[in-house]
């Protein structure tokens, strides 16, 4: 039977069960199950362990400042999309080969085919949509775990990436862009900056500091961070003042509970693996027009690093539950941390074992929420 388009007016996914419970109960209750909770508290142990360590490395300068902030949110753009698309019970490995291969077809057509930039940002946004749609299809109507499909993604797209940019330009990296683009819009929307003329007005107050050439050591808001801003309150909005939030959650919660109620859990999950191959194409234009070039080992490893920001930021594996809010912050814990340990002079090695904790840490928190929760005993 086709699936219905629209849910019962008055009647709410099973995943929104946990949230009627949340009203019987007291405020710290219900602060504690919050999504977000671990992740808020790792932010501050992580502020403060940095803030006692590094406070007089220049971390917390405006560059300095500025710097965590940008890794963070570059994190932060595939997080938000793995971050609905767990609570959507669904998984996609491919997401750091699409930052590859989508970079790449932004390349290749307008260095080596003349093609216009804007036209080349658009192919490569729609091929990206395409291959979400694939693998939100494919997983949908094979039954097949989201794990396996997108996993042959990755490897399918790192190949494809690789093999075409060998194949035009002989080299595993294509440049050029930059200079191909030259003072096109798109390159200020992805790779510019915002707020400049307050960074000299601190400057000129004396409340940043300046360069040796008079101009402010930060000289504006990269727009990365504004993408990412941007992109978390769309997605925060969508999933809790929609009525398509609370799909999201039915369709992780359980999907065939949700569609007894009317969600259309096939077109919300294909929807999802599109909104993420999305997120994954912002991350790569950003890349592509920050450096004027496309590499074929761009994004690698960012599809685990994506899901660890998520699991971090309070959403289960087992879907149904999460917050963006919380995927936020645990992007932010990553840049933090990922630039704290190059002020503090500790060996980069030690980064990896720190999220490897902190994943441990917040599964073992997460499922703990998830009992107070569903009252498992």
């Amino acid at each position: 039977m086709a699936e219905q388009s629209t849910a019962t007016p008055d009647r709410k996914p099973a995943a929104t069960i946990g949230d009627e419970r949340l009203a019987h109960q007291s405020p710290i209750q219900r602060l504690m199950a919050r999504p977000a909770l671990g992740a808020f508290a790792g932010v501050v142990l992580v502020f403060a362990f940095f803030g006692a360590t590094a406070g007089n490395t220049g971390m917390f300068a405006a560059d300095g400042m500025m710097s965590w902030a940008t890794v963070s949110a570059q994190l932060m753009i595939v997080a938000i999309g793995a971050a609905l698309l767990m609570i959507g019970g669904e998984f996609d490995l491919s997401v750091g080969s699409m930052i590859g291969f989508a970079g790449m077809m932004m390349a290749l057509p307008t260095v080596y085919f003349g093609w216009p930039v804007e036209l080349s940002v658009l192919f490569a946004f729609a091929g990206a949509l395409g291959i979400g749609f694939l693998n939100g299809l494919i997983t949908v109507r094979t039954g097949l775990p989201s794990f396996i499909v997108t996993l042959a993604s990755l490897y399918i797209l790192r190949g494809l990436t690789i093999a075409l940019s060998v194949l035009f330009s002989n080299r595993t990296i294509v440049s050029g862009v930059k200079e191909a683009a030259g003072d096109s819009f798109v390159t200020w929307l992805f790779a510019g900056t915002v707020g400049n003329s307050f960074f000299v007005w601190l400057a000129g107050n004396n409340l940043i500091d300046r360069l040796p050439n008079g101009e402010p050591i930060v000289n504006g808001i990269p727009m990365v961070i504004v993408w990412a801003l941007a992109l978390a309150i769309a997605a925060h909005i969508i999933l809790t003042k929609t009525r398509v939030g609370n799909w999201i959650f039915g369709a992780g919660g359980d999907a065939n509970a949700a569609r007894n109620v009317g969600v259309p859990v096939n077109r919300v999950k294909i929807s999802l693996f599109m909104f993420t191959a999305f997120c994954a194409t912002v991350y790569a234009a950003c890349q592509v027009f920050e450096f004027g070039s496309a590499a074929s080992d761009r994004g690698l490893l960012k599809e685990f690093e994506a899901i660890i920001a998520a699991v971090i930021g309070g959403c289960l594996l087992t879907g149904g539950y999460g917050s963006i809010i919380g995927a936020m912050f645990g992007a932010l814990i990553f840049g933090v941390v990922q630039q704290g340990i190059l002020y503090t002079g500790v060996p980069n090695d030690w980064f990896r074992v720190f999220l490897g904790t902190m994943l441990l840490v917040a599964v073992l928190f997460n499922n703990m929420i998830r009992r107070r929760v569903t009252a498992e005993r």
